[in-house]
């Protein structure tokens, strides 16, 4: 079963080297290939490089935590990937049963004073934050806010007219298009990787509120937190997540959108963490047997499986067993639609809900939602 894995620590490189003989034959000579009309070059992305690498930054942290089994916070040796982090944690013993942990990710300044965004798991608990730009200058960073359940935090290093980069919109982005990233995998600085978009709006987990664009694009510890751009040299995605069954590159990469992730940004920015809307009520998909059981015409909406007391669903009677189809006249075609349309809404926001119970279309107004704490 594969496994969903964070980056970000440093790893060794080995490198194997063997000798090819090489094997000759003769073909008799055929007349050179014409070139077609729709023959196109391949994508080059050097004016993007040179234009916004700079704007990409390396973030090493250092973190104190308390040592668990066999010296690895957090790990027990049953853990897959114990041996990958016993390996290459890069953790550093300390006095009274402490450990110095290590790690290494990636960046990229949002404003010319100094505002970057990276990934939440780069500086989650970091004692010490150390940014280094392309020119080789070197700031002490200070972690504005983190948000766990999203994976986007904003770092602020003192500068003024710091270069940048420009914000794209993801939803322009299309399955198919060439992207590049930018990163520092395995500790090596803006290392520049390309591939395609290979799927938009996945869903890792069943808490996931995140719609990741999966990608084919290399990334591997250290990328974490590094740009994903689009031809036009526009950042359309942060870069999260990897599966994986080593701990390194598989060919599946997943980046948070940028557009959502700049809203996560708003709110860290001003408040230092991120409060959401909540229904309080737990959800699962609509398959095809179910939707006939319930008499739905298609598989579609979120299924209510339980009802939190005193929340904002029970005060307007929403019921185990109901489908949610619409909130605020938006279909809601996947559960998921549903976990991310009410975790962007401000806390207090009224939202309109309509529900399939026993055969029929119902209709709610949520006057509230309760307060999430952004956790």
């Amino acid at each position: 079963m594969i496994s969903s894995r964070k980056l970000g620590a440093v790893l060794a490189l080995s490198l194997a080297s063997g000798a090819l003989s090489p094997v000759f034959a003769a073909f008799p000579a055929t007349p050179p290939m014409q070139q077609t009309p729709t023959a196109r070059a391949l994508p080059d992305f050097r004016g993007l490089v040179k234009q916004y690498g700079p704007a990409v930054v390396n973030i090493s942290t250092t973190a104190r935590a308390r040592a668990g089994a066999q010296g690895i916070p957090g790990i027990e040796p049953g853990d897959p990937f114990y041996e990958f982090f016993r390996q290459f944690g890069g953790q550093v013993p300390s006095p009274g049963g402490e450990q110095l942990r290590q790690g290494v990710g990636s960046g990229f300044i949002i404003s010319g004073d100094g505002y970057i965004l990276t990934n939440a798991h780069v500086v989650a608990d970091a004692a010490e934050v150390n940014v280094k730009l392309t020119d080789k200058r070197e700031f002490k960073a200070k972690v504005i806010g983190a948000d766990m359940r999203t994976d986007v935090a904003l770092v602020k290093i003192e500068g003024k007219g710091l270069p940048t980069v420009k914000i794209g919109d993801p939803e322009k982005a299309s399955v198919g298009e060439w992207v590049a990233a930018i990163g520092s995998p395995f500790g090596l600085e803006n290392t520049v990787t390309a591939g395609i978009i290979s799927a938009k709006s996945r869903s890792l987990s069943g808490e996931s509120i995140v719609p990741f664009i999966q990608t084919d694009v290399a990334v591997n510890p250290g990328s974490s937190g590094g740009p994903l751009f689009n031809m036009a040299g526009e950042v359309i995605g942060i870069n999260s997540q990897i599966y994986s069954r080593t701990g390194g590159y598989m060919g599946l990469s997943f980046a948070i959108p940028i557009d959502f992730a700049i809203g996560i940004k708003e709110d860290l920015q001003k408040h230092g963490k991120v409060s959401r809307g909540r229904l309080g009520v737990s959800i699962q998909p609509v398959t095809k047997e179910l939707a006939d059981s319930f008499g739905l015409a298609k598989p579609q909406g979120a299924l209510v499986i339980s009802v939190e007391e005193d929340s904002a669903a029970q005060t307007v009677g929403i019921a185990t067993g109901d489908i949610i189809l619409s909130l605020n006249d938006k279909v809601i075609d996947e559960a998921d639609d549903l976990a991310r349309a009410v975790a962007q809404m401000k806390p207090g926001t009224s939202v309109n809900l309509k529900v399939w119970r026993k055969g029929a279309r119902k209709a709610s107004t949520v006057s509230k939602s309760a307060c999430g704490s952004g956790e």
